[in-house]
């Protein structure tokens, strides 16, 4: 599903070095973009991703009224290289001057992700989100979920309108009975066909655990416009008797599907804007800065916050479910599938401890105004073990500001990436029109 660019010339007219770059242009993307037939600054736009200036003239300053009436992400590809000419800085500065927004990237490098991103766009206003729950807010920890977000109409209105993406939801109660009654002769074949690392489970955790897989797993058959499925494991945990997280680390690894924990939306959606653009380990944490003190350490039930070696207010902790978080293999070092962690899930169900690489990290999450990111590099440092609490292994990041974390952040929950990826996501942010929040 190649995204759409409509190429764009100037009123004077298609020239010789116009046509000479749209040259260029299919030689360098003809597999990774549809170009569209070429149109003048003004035009009434077809349906599309994205408008191409393959060429900039000066006639650009008097045609501001023309580029403030596109709705579209605006690129200039006006080298050979499949860049921006250096002397097109006059023009983007002036249009930027303007209030016009474009997209001008300066190595082919940059320009990939950028049509990526577009793809990523074109292939949200056909996508699903699914998620399974029944009643939230009502289960466990009431006082706590029902603060919320993503359980808004407003947020499920919001991912519609910005991204097209539907949102579809179904009985958590009733998948996970259907989950109880497969046979454990399906599960068993499943165990056999896979190696699955396991800690100290029963047989019949992993019987469960694989059993809530293949119920996924069904319903994604059905309709391969869902690329997005979670469900409201913690709050709603009465009804089945395991956790989603191997089937999510499964069904990643099998189908790249994007999961959520706690059927957060909007962890779902950045983590599939920036997954699919950028091709980078991505998982859902929970963040606990150490400028949080006594809350965080009750809430994890530790006793205190991980030795560092200096700027201990630049650090976080961050743990999810009993370990980092649900890793998928393919992204960890290190993984295996435990007992379940947390009081507020089955005695049956499991948790998966896994750790990303030590090293560059970047954190990252859309906000409830959905026309923000906020975005902020940092390091992997270590992890840190806490036996009989709730975060037996958790992450230990350095980053830049933990005080303009703790007063900046959308939500407990963030995404971690892997790298230093601030650049990238805010060329993807381009394409989205998201807002840039560097803390």
């Amino acid at each position: 599903m190649n995204p759409r660019l409509v190429p764009i010339y100037f009123e004077v007219g298609r020239d010789q070095d116009f046509d000479i770059q749209m040259d260029n242009l299919h030689r360098l993307f003809d597999q990774d973009i549809e170009l569209l037939d070429p149109l003048p600054l003004g035009a009434e736009l077809p349906e599309a991703e994205a408008v191409v200036f393959p060429q900039l003239l000066g006639t650009a300053y008097h045609q501001v009224d023309d580029f403030e009436a596109i709705d579209l992400p605006i690129l200039f590809i006006t080298s050979e290289f499949g860049t921006m000419l250096p002397w097109d800085w006059e023009i983007a500065s002036y249009l930027r001057s303007k209030g016009i927004k474009t997209i001008a990237p300066y190595n082919i490098d940059q320009t990939r992700i950028v049509i990526q991103a577009l793809r990523v766009k074109r292939e949200l206003k056909d996508t699903k989100f699914l998620v399974f729950q029944d009643d939230p807010g009502e289960g466990f920890q009431s006082e706590i979920f029902k603060r919320f977000f993503w359980w808004e109409n407003e947020s499920i209105q919001g991912l519609f309108e910005k991204f097209g993406v539907t949102l579809v939801k179904k009985s958590y109660k009733k998948l996970a009975a259907e989950a109880k009654m497969i046979p454990d002769a399906e599960a068993e074949k499943v165990i056999q066909e896979r190696e699955i690392n396991i800690g100290s489970i029963t047989p019949k955790a992993l019987n469960s655990a694989i059993k809530l897989y293949l119920a996924f797993k069904k319903e994604l058959e059905q309709d391969p416009a869902i690329r997005g499925m979670g469900a409201n494991c913690l709050n709603e945990s009465r009804f089945s008797d395991t956790t989603p997280c191997l089937a999510w680390s499964m069904l990643y690894d099998e189908q790249q599907l994007i999961w959520g924990c706690e059927a957060d939306t909007m962890s779902m959606i950045t983590k599939y804007i920036i997954h699919r653009s950028l091709d980078v380990p991505i998982m859902m944490t929970n963040i606990y800065p150490f400028l949080l003190g006594q809350t965080a350490l009750k809430h994890e039930r530790i006793a205190e916050f991980p030795q560092v070696d200096s700027e201990p207010e630049n650090h976080i902790l961050v743990a999810h479910c009993g370990y980092l978080g649900v890793v998928p293999t393919s992204f960890a070092t290190e993984w295996s599938l435990n007992p379940k962690v947390l009081a507020i899930v089955d005695d049956n169900a499991t948790a998966i401890d896994a750790r990303l690489p030590e090293g560059p990290i970047t954190l990252a999450k859309l906000g409830p105004s959905m026309d923000k990111w906020t975005i902020m590099e940092g390091e992997l440092t270590g992890y840190a073990q806490y036996p009989d609490s709730d975060c037996l292994n958790g992450g230990v990041i350095k980053v830049t500001d933990g005080h303009g974390l703790v007063t900046n952040a959308y939500s407990h929950h963030y995404l971690v990436t892997t790298g230093h990826n601030k650049t990238a996501i805010d060329l993807v942010g381009k394409v989205f029109d998201l807002e840039m929040e560097e803390i």
